[in-house]
């Protein structure tokens, strides 16, 4: 499991560290696994360390001293290293001592010629985006070349992902110590690249965001027993689907019967349910007993009432699309049974009163504050899914995914999908973090273009890819 940690815990772990350490020492740590990291990315490039041109663009605090104590044992190598400040007066001392000593030089601009570019502007310091003087440097970087983001991209949220102006976009980042939130959650994901971690020997709590991987899918998924029956491993429900969207119900049955459960029901129009026996007709038809309720996709206007009924219940259910709209929040948090709400960008901003745009421009902020407004946990959807719950610090990245999921139907397909793996059993939280695994890594085995029915063919496959990875 991927685990990242806010910028003060990080920063508590290393003032503990380095009080027990001499001093420099976590520093020379941390540029000594950057180096590597950038000799490594020459090597694969050019093939070696030795004769590169290598640029390291240096802000005043301890960011630009990693850069200038990389720089240096790059310069050792035979590495031709410039540095450029963002203030040459404020210039961490100590590394522009040793990258002078190893044969660095330090110039005011950018050379028009590089074969990579350290980012060692801000770190996880900095808030805002980039300011005027850090901003000039970065456009003058010459088009094409990498650029190895230091600890972070400069100008991108540590803590949220949240990039509020200008910011650097890596190839590669070099992270020290654990994680950040803003590595692993969009928009300041998109801006990492791809993201290398240095153990530099921080002691850490609990983390603030976690990403699953195989294992821990693997580990979290039910399985039947030699004793099991469709009942016994859970029924789940789906009240799904319109005379005007007949499909959602079609895709979500879909998703719920590749989700471990025993059994699934539909409940809906009676077209509608012909539509569903015509594609599966393993489908069971009508009220009965169930361990999990679906409920939403393509439900049309006019059945908030269904959604109240199924939500005053002590079933588990999974709310999601047309479900959304109006809930109260009093009434969710008085559940004892399991909830999860599902929703967008646009569904969560409806949901908490706010504009979309605020919704994606945080949304690390925006799944807590749902979680905690509706006593819920609450998967919202996007290019990076996140997963909360009211009754759990720790925010949930899913790591899998393509940006072919963004088509239609793809979500009802979770819907189901989740809800089945709901009514295995898994809690709110997990049946979200596990079903958003699994459907992005079907889709990743689909490709693009892809259809929202392809995915929930290939969630068996991707199922036994955890467990056989």
């Amino acid at each position: 499991m991927r685990t990242a940690y806010s910028v003060e815990t990080v920063r508590a772990a290393e003032r503990e560290l380095m009080a027990r350490l001499p001093e420099g020492a976590l520093m020379q740590r941390a540029a000594a696994g950057l180096a590597a990291a950038c000799a490594g990315l020459l090597r694969r490039a050019r093939g070696g360390v030795y004769g590169a041109r290598v640029v390291l663009l240096v802000g005043p605090g301890d960011n630009g001293g990693d850069a200038l104590h990389a720089g240096a044992r790059l310069a050792r190598r035979g590495a031709g290293v410039t540095a450029v400040p963002m203030d040459p007066e404020r210039m961490h001392p100590g590394g522009l001592a040793a990258l002078r000593a190893a044969g660095g030089r330090v110039e005011r601009d950018v050379p028009r010629r590089a074969d990579l570019v350290l980012d060692g502007l801000l770190g996880i310091g900095g808030k805002g985006g980039l300011r005027p003087a850090a901003a000039a440097l970065v456009e003058r970087i010459p088009p094409g070349v990498p650029v190895v983001a230091v600890d972070l991209p400069s100008g991108v949220d540590a803590d949220t992902g949240e990039v509020a102006g200008p910011a650097v976009t890596a190839e590669v980042t070099v992270t020290f110590g654990a994680y950040k939130p803003g590595l692993l959650i969009d928009p300041g994901a998109s801006r990492a690249g791809a993201v290398h971690l240095v153990d530099i020997g921080l002691e850490l709590p609990s983390p603030q965001v976690q990403a699953l991987q195989h294992a821990d899918v693997a580990g979290l998924l039910p399985e039947p027993t030699a004793t099991s029956d469709k009942y016994r491993r859970g029924v789940v429900g789906i009240v799904a689907g319109s005379a005007q969207y007949p499909g959602a119900a079609v895709l979500a049955v879909a998703g719920a019967l590749r989700g471990g459960a025993g059994a699934v029901r539909y409940v809906g129009p009676a077209a509608v349910r012909q539509a569903v026996l015509a594609r599966y007709p393993e489908t069971l038809i009508g009220p009965g007993r169930v361990q999990a309720w679906v409920v939403g996709p393509g439900l049309g206007e006019g059945r908030a009432g269904e959604v109240a009924e199924l939500l005053a219940g002590d079933t588990a259910v999974l709310v999601d699309a047309d479900g959304l709209r109006g809930l109260d929040p009093a009434a969710l948090r008085a559940r004892s049974a399991p909830t999860l709400l599902t929703p967008h960008a646009g569904e969560a901003a409806a949901l908490l009163g706010v504009e979309r745009k605020a919704v994606e421009a945080g949304r690390l902020d925006a799944v807590r504050t749902l979680a905690q407004r509706y006593g819920a946990a609450v998967l919202l959807k996007g290019s990076t899914t996140l997963v909360a719950s009211g009754a759990q610090s720790t925010v949930r990245v899913n790591p899998t995914g393509t940006p072919w999921l963004a088509t239609a139907g793809s979500g009802d397909v979770l819907s189901g999908l989740a809800g089945s793996l709901l009514a295995g059993g898994l809690s709110g939280a997990d049946a979200g973090a596990v079903g958003a695994y699994l459907h992005g890594l079907a889709a990743r085995r689909v490709g693009g273009p892809l259809l929202a029915h392809q995915v929930a063919e290939a969630l068996p496959e991707a199922w036994r890819d955890t467990r056989h990875p």
